[in-house]
């Protein structure tokens, strides 16, 4: 069954080379209970984990069933190792977090066989430890928990128990129940390779091989193993080129331990937690402050309209000397029914605007009175929400109507209805026929303290003017606007004849350009705030990194358990990088809810404008799964890399 030829195995100690064997080479038949004796160092422990596929002859070959396996890759040993062969350990290397029945099962995970659970009870009975299924390995005697690591090598029916020292940490009693044990299972069949330096343990085998300084010096039958027939179809199909073995832990198993590893350090995993739950809330709420500033301007300048383009006399030089506003260039009511013919052009409002004194009842408010055209409130997004605006007709008959902002009404009329009521400006008489939507404050200007009227009635009953202040422009598309902003221009030039001196004595603003800046100006401040908060995200991937190393350091043993019974290096690396990513994807599940609910406060308590979008929170949650990837990636792949038997020896 088991054949070595002429091994040898040199270890690295420092700057000095350890010859472990020397030219060793033993047969060993099915069925055999074989036990393995020699004082310290001298290369027993090393031949049995060459023997149970743990390490590797530095020289001569490993034959398996007459095929050498010395040359194989780590999974396909791994296979060997859940498939073939059962360990069984002095130190029992039971996982702590978990359950005895839990503990023998573990081997299943990594045989693809999570179904066959129930057989580790079956396993557990057949050892005496029935009833102790849920109990965990601290609340285990000694020779109970050597039971329990006896059942768990048997759980996968492997073809060859190693046991290296299973009696050394037992008393007498155990001792004899273990001992008991190995040999019912010789008797069942079972090979038996056995390490031990006590000399009564050795007399229960029916062969004991004698080593010293790597050498056999002894090999001594006691007694004849009858011949058995054994099933040797698991080591072959485990050998075989084309195989791919589904020994794969699934993901559910990955999950459930890491669950038990995360809540075994509970302080420690929240407070590693706590750096992506901090990180995933800060990105929200800033997002949220960004996005509501964003749509705070948005809103504001809506209510001056999309699409428009503002005229206005400009201050021309004259011989060097700066002249006032309109000094060359004024406007007039034609001059705004002439740009409203220009292709790309929609409508127009001319506008005049003055500071007056406005009496309602017995109360009175000095407010900004406008002058405005029929389309100001369509351009303008000013349609009253109670009443009307005045219309053209009322506009050529210099009819004496106002339509008043939220302010003005307030101020004036208080909760009563100001629609239908008589106010005086600058003591003319008024009828009130709307009232505005609100539109809020902007910067130190409130644009709810306004009272608009026709232009004409303004231009000629109130303010004494011949000339109108602005006009404004709404072009068709925000395509046309600059066409129809340089036809302007050449009409207004033409129109006032004006030369190349001249031609700056008006001005002509694109109302989108500066909604372009704005809004450009947030964004810049949103990827601000954002790249910021991102930055507490990275200091919390560095921090479940640093853990998740740490953690390594501290589950090495538990790391080379998981090897010996079978697990790959890709079991290993799932098994940390899962998790590394649960507990960032609770932190930052947590932290979506504190992020929300600080941008709520913010929105509650400081008056600040905040939108939550999807998008911020899908994006936060994505950057805090990729944390946990990015930095448990390195932890989980220096786990992986372990050797089995440096981390099972790791103090």
């Amino acid at each position: 069954m088991i054949e070595l030829k002429n091994v040898s195995k040199t270890y690295k100690m420092g700057h000095e080379d350890v010859r472990a064997l020397r030219d060793v080479s033993v047969k060993i038949e099915a069925g055999e209970f074989v036990a393995i004796m020699g004082p310290s160092g001298s290369g027993k422990s090393t031949m049995l984990h060459i023997l149970g596929f743990l390490d590797r002859p530095g020289t001569g070959s490993y034959l398996l069933n007459g095929r050498d396996i010395s040359t194989l890759d780590d999974d396909k040993l791994a296979i060997l190792r859940n498939q073939v062969a059962g360990f069984v350990f002095q130190q029992f290397h039971l996982l702590p977090r978990i359950t005895a029945a839990d503990n023998v099962a573990l081997p299943l995970t990594y045989a693809g066989q999570q179904h066959l659970k129930s057989r580790a009870l079956d396993k557990l009975k057949s050892v005496g430890l029935g009833s102790r299924a849920t109990h965990q390995p601290n609340e285990l005697s000694g020779g109970e928990r050597q039971r329990v690591a006896i059942a768990r090598s048997l759980v996968n029916e492997p073809l060859i128990i190693f046991a290296d020292e299973p009696t050394g940490n037992l008393d007498t009693k155990s001792e004899t129940e273990i001992v008991g044990i190995l040999k019912k299972l010789n008797a069942e069949g079972k090979t038996i390779i056995l390490v031990t330096h006590e000399r009564e343990v050795a007399e229960h085998a029916k062969r004991i091989i004698t080593m010293r300084d790597g050498c056999i010096v002894s090999d001594e039958v006691k007694s004849a193993t009858a011949s058995v027939a054994m099933d040797m179809s698991s080591v072959d199909k485990a050998l075989s080129a084309s195989y791919r073995s589904t020994a794969k832990a699934e993901l559910t198993d990955h999950i459930r331990q890491s669950i038990h590893a995360i809540f075994s350090n509970k302080l420690r995993s929240l407070l590693s937690m706590l750096g992506i739950l901090i990180g995933v809330a800060a990105v929200i709420a800033m997002l949220a402050l960004g996005e509501g500033a964003r749509e705070s301007i948005a809103q504001r300048l809506a209510s001056l309209g999309s699409n428009l383009l503002s005229v206005r006399p400009g201050s021309a030089r004259l011989h060097g000397v700066s002249l006032e506003s309109g000094a060359v260039t004024r406007f007039t009511i034609q001059d705004a029914d002439a740009l409203a013919r220009i292709p790309g052009v929609r409508r127009t409002s001319s506008s005049v605007r003055a500071r007056a004194q406005v009496v309602g009842g017995s109360k009175n408010w000095n407010t900004q009175i406008q002058g405005v055209g029929v389309d100001f409130a369509e351009m303008h997004a000013a349609v009253p929400i109670v009443g009307r605006f005045f219309s053209a007709d009322e506009t050529t008959r210099r009819e004496r109507v106002a339509v008043i902002g939220l302010t003005v009404a307030t101020q004036l009329f208080g909760n009563d209805n100001p629609v239908g009521q008589d106010v005086k400006i600058n003591r003319v008489p008024f009828k009130v026929i709307g009232v505005l939507p609100e539109k809020g404050a902007s910067g130190w200007n409130d644009e709810d303290d306004v009272v608009d009227i026709p232009v004409t009635t303004a231009m000629y009953r109130l303010m004494g003017k011949k000339y109108i202040d602005s006009i404004d422009v709404e072009a068709t598309d925000a395509a046309v606007m600059d066409a129809a902003q340089q036809a302007m221009q050449d009409m207004i030039v033409k129109r006032k004849k004006l030369d190349k001196n001249n031609e700056d004595s008006f001005q002509i603003r694109n109302m989108a350009d500066i909604k372009a800046t704005l809004e450009s100006t947030t964004q810049t401040m949103t990827m601000l705030l954002g790249s910021i908060a991102a930055i507490s995200l990275l200091v919390g991937g560095i921090g479940i990194m640093n853990i998740m190393l740490v953690s390594v350091t501290e589950r090495t043993r538990e790391i080379g358990l998981r090897k010996a019974i079978g697990a790959r290096r890709s079991d290993i690396i799932k098994q940390f990088l899962i998790e590394a990513v649960l507990m960032t994807v609770v932190g930052g599940l947590i932290g979506i809810v504190v992020g929300v609910g600080a941008a709520t406060l913010l929105s509650v308590f400081a008056g600040w404008a905040v939108k939550v979008s999807i998008i911020s929170i899908v994006m936060a949650t994505t950057f805090s799964v990729a944390v946990g990837i990015i930095f448990g990636l390195k932890p989980a792949i220096q786990a992986s890399n372990l050797n089995p038997i440096e981390a099972l020896r790791y103090e």
